[in-house]
């Protein structure tokens, strides 16, 4: 198997996975469903085991190693301008193919049995949800926003402390190493993960739950795709003069795996390989990639959303005007910030739809099939993830364009079993080329 490209694997593992599913639904075999859920569930669950301390150590030595680099904040800014760039472009597309498709217009679906769904967003969610109220319980729960929170703060102090925290900074280093070695062994089962995944999904939503929102699904799968397929190769090619095809060619493995995984936080590991083998640096990718996977959601916070508002607001008969689009555009680009560490992109939807005074029981409507719209939304989600520190990294002049340029030449994982976590970083990668 390992020489069997890891991109052809998965897709190998999707392919058995859907021909599972349609086998265990059209002969109702609800063993054979059960064990798809289970194994891709088991998998999903060791992606997020190793999350928290990753990200931790990370970061932590991330921040240390930056001592002496000028343009580190530079970096973090022109990070977060872009996030913003690309997720007012996103809702934007959304708002659009929206006000084109109509898609609540003729549907007819029980509103009186609709509910608001147990979880809701609010922006007071941002500040409840960035500061933990216990280091333990970050950790605990897994919110990878409160651990970004609190590695960004322990790397900082012990930068400025100096040397008297290096022993510190040793054990995190020590910790890092380790946990990337075992986190690539559970990623060599990702074609096993992938057949789990998508198999039970086939197997529990056929065209009889999708036939009365086949127009919306179709809208979020087509505004998705443009975002994916058309904004970002553009702006691959006018922001950062780079090659669209060896972008995806790098970073295809992670949205592959977020497709089926949906899970934008269980990718992160895959997504922060991908960014790497696309020549962004080690220290710059261990920033923008963890924060990246909790705020830069243009599937879930952006396309989904808007076309969400105009789907309920059209199903109860509420007219949108001019300054409500304005209104999703902030809420969107704004709020996803405000979500991050919460689950899902109901929070970010009950956002939006109580920020325009629509009802709240809308977003029971779409419910049902909301995994299916998942999975191009978190694959979205991941490939906006890796294409903003490329473009960032491209623009700061500290890509490594010759890795760019044969990011899809090299395995994943490579035939004899290492992984770029084993290869030394390179001590001038933060510094920009010479003008």
């Amino acid at each position: 198997m390992r020489k069997f490209p890891f991109s052809a694997q998965i897709l190998l593992g999707l392919v058995l996975g859907v021909a599972l599913g349609f086998l265990a639904r059209a002969n109702d075999l609800s063993w054979l469903a059960s064990t798809l859920d289970t194994v891709g569930g088991l998998f999903v669950q060791m992606l997020k085991l190793a999350v928290p301390p990753l990200v931790f150590t990370a970061i932590v030595v991330s921040v240390v190693s930056l001592r002496g680099v000028a343009n580190a904040a530079r970096l973090a800014l022109k990070t977060l301008l872009w996030f913003g760039i690309t997720a007012l472009i996103a809702v934007g597309i959304g708002i659009g193919i929206g006000l084109l498709t109509d898609p609540g217009r003729g549907v007819t679906l029980d509103v009186g049995g609709a509910t608001a769904p147990k979880t809701t967003g609010s922006w007071t969610d941002f500040l409840t949800g960035i500061v933990p109220t216990n280091p333990v319980g970050a950790f605990v729960e897994g919110n990878v926003l409160q651990i970004v929170f609190l590695a960004l703060v322990v790397g900082a102090a012990a930068l400025l402390v100096g040397a008297a925290a290096e022993p510190f900074v040793e054990v995190n280093r020590a910790v890092l190493s380790i946990v990337q070695k075992a986190l690539w062994w559970v990623i060599r089962l990702a074609p096993i993960g992938t057949l789990g995944l998508i198999g039970h999904a086939v197997a529990s939503y056929g065209w009889d739950l999708l036939a009365p929102l086949a127009k919306f699904t179709t809208a979020v799968y087509v505004g998705c795709a443009i975002v994916l397929f058309v904004v970002y190769p553009l702006l691959l090619v006018t922001a950062g003069r780079l090659n669209p095809l060896r972008f995806f060619a790098g970073a295809w493995p992670a949205i592959e795996l977020a497709f089926v995984s949906r899970s934008s936080v269980g990718t992160m590991p895959v997504t922060q390989r991908s960014v790497e083998r696309l020549g962004v640096p080690r220290e710059y990718a261990s920033f923008a990639v963890p924060f990246g996977a909790t705020t830069k959601m243009d599937g879930c916070a952006a396309i989904y959303p808007a076309l969400a508002a105009i789907f309920v607001a059209q199903v109860f008969g509420v007219d949108l005007g001019v300054g409500d689009y304005l209104l999703i555009a902030f809420v969107s680009v704004v709020g996803s910030a405000a979500t991050a560490g919460l689950t899902g992109a109901i929070v970010m939807l009950t956002l939006t739809l109580s920020t325009l005074g629509l009802p709240l029981a809308g977003a029971g409507l779409l419910l049902a099939i909301d995994p299916i719209l998942d999975m191009i939304r978190t694959a979205t989600n991941v490939a906006g993830q890796a294409v903003v520190p490329t473009i960032v990294a491209a623009r700061e002049g500290t890509l490594d364009r010759d890795a760019y340029a044969n990011a899809g030449r090299r395995d994943l994982i490579d035939a004899d079993g290492s992984t770029d976590a084993d290869r030394p970083a390179r001590s001038d990668e933060l510094t920009p080329a010479p003008a």
